[in-house]
């Protein structure tokens, strides 16, 4: 079998999905996966008066471009190369948004941005707008090569995380008031034309968010200095995120975050983060319920994941459901990487977690756990996810031919006594140089197959 074919055994989709194939079920995601076809003519952002020498703002300029491709029927608006100055640039449907080779497009530092209907860490809001940005749009697509430089760092955007470490001083203003304030008003079922933040508040915009929208790709950028998270589609379905390259350290800068989206392949894309590679999510809370949208049927495959807080997670904001989940022929490897695969949440976000497959994966070392489900992930009113009355659902997790270095341990595992982790298979697996005992509380019908910890054979 080639490298693009998931070897899920037969034993392993007979465990954790009866009558079912789970090699089947990639496949069939990925004939619907497509990514859009633009046609072949090119609006110059220069031809509209953007300048590449990096000080003027061409914000006007480029939207000017992007409104007369889409009026045209679609095609590439192109940044040549130099270096480009711009605010939020939103997208139009049959747009795609091309950045030259030794182009760069850098985004202001102006926190002075229009405020548009968006997420903020899995609850809708009003808030700043991502830098580039679209809305119930179809057919679109950012590619490379070139450089999307979103200029955070410890001045701008990351101090208002309230991080000592990063440009915070006791006394500074930070995002916590706001984001509480966020929290307890999709809590309290608050309309969202209502929950309106943007300036004179402290939550930071996303990269890249596609919002509702279909038919997306992004391929070959590279992207750097985000303010918060990178890549960020939600509720979008056919998405393509291909060869990008990642690297961003500062609070927050998850790589890759699909939300509340179907349909989703995320291939060859090099992540190297402030926090996890790829998060899979679909809302927080009691907002996330009232949306009631899945992120579903994603496909993450022959990546490389330097940093982060995991490599792929799913979770915390899970609260509508994370399901079909096919993780194959990716490389991990970094002392400042957390964990290998992360399953994440509490009972405030409950959530199913459903039919992940986590396979052919070669770890190097991670700082952590290898594996880890976790339900007692940390939230505002208990710091170990206690009390919220959601009962999150983990099952069918199948680890397969996965193979590590050096961690702390190979699994960490927890559920709860009324709400187990159940039906986990860990098969052909060989965890080496751990160094501390496996953690294994509330996990129904673990199976261990083949599974080598130090060279001995793992058992419950």
């Amino acid at each position: 079998m080639n490298r693009r074919t998931f070897l899920v055994s037969a034993a392993a989709v007979a465990a954790t999905r009866p009558g079912t194939a789970a090699a089947d079920d990639a496949s069939s995601i990925l004939a619907r996966i497509k990514a859009p076809v633009f046609p072949s003519r090119d609006f110059d952002v220069t031809k509209y008066g953007a300048d590449g020498d990096g000080k003027k703002l061409s914000t006007g300029a480029i939207s000017q471009a992007i409104a007369a491709c889409s009026a045209a029927g679609g095609g590439r608006v192109v940044v040549p190369k130099g270096e480009f100055l711009t605010g939020a640039v939103h997208l139009k449907s049959n747009v795609n948004l091309h950045i030259e080779k030794d182009a760069t497009l850098r985004f202001s530092r102006d926190p002075n941005l229009p405020v548009v209907y968006a997420r903020f860490e899995g609850t809708e809001c009003m808030n700043y707008s991502p830098f580039l940005y679209a809305f119930e749009q179809t057919n679109i697509a950012i590619t490379g090569p070139g450089t999307l430089d979103g200029q955070a760092d410890c001045e701008h955007w990351w101090p208002w995380k309230g991080r000592t470490d990063c440009g915070w001083k006791r006394g500074d203003p930070s995002y916590q008031q706001d984001d509480q304030a966020l929290i307890s008003m999709g809590d309290r079922n608050i309309p969202v034309s209502q929950r309106v933040f943007g300036e004179g508040h402290y939550l930071r915009p996303n990269f890249i968010q596609p919002y509702r929208c279909r038919n997306l790709l992004i391929e070959d950028v590279t992207i750097v200095n985000s303010p918060m998270w990178e890549i960020n589609p939600v509720l979008c379905r056919n998405v393509t995120v291909r060869g990008v390259k990642i690297a961003t350290f500062g609070p927050n800068n998850d790589g890759c975050d699909p939300e509340a989206s179907t349909d989703v392949l995320i291939e060859d894309c090099t992540f190297e983060t402030g926090d996890d590679c790829i998060a899979i999510k679909s809302g927080r809370n009691r907002d996330g319920r009232r949306v009631g949208a899945a992120c579903e049927n994603i496909i993450i495959r022959d990546c490389m994941m330097k940093d982060g807080h995991g490599g792929v997670s799913l979770g915390s904001e899970g609260s509508g459901g994370i399901h079909n989940v096919f993780v194959d022929n990716c490389r991990m490897d970094s002392p400042h990487l957390q964990r290998a695969l992360r399953l994440k949440t509490n009972s405030f976000r409950g959530g199913s977690y459903e039919n992940v497959y986590f396979t052919n994966i070669t770890v190097g070392q991670v700082a952590e756990a290898v594996i880890e489900v976790d339900f007692f992930y940390p939230e505002y009113a208990n710091r170990e996810g206690r009390g919220g009355g959601f009962q999150p659902m983990v099952k069918n997790v199948v680890v397969e031919h996965v193979t590590s270095q050096t961690s702390k341990r190979a699994l960490y595992l927890r559920g709860y006594a009324k709400a187990p982790v159940s039906g986990v298979r860990i098969a052909h697996c060989s965890f080496d140089n751990v160094t501390q005992d496996d953690v294994i509380e509330n996990v129904k019908d673990l199976v261990l197959d083949d599974v080598k910890r130090n060279g001995k054979e793992m058992t419950r």
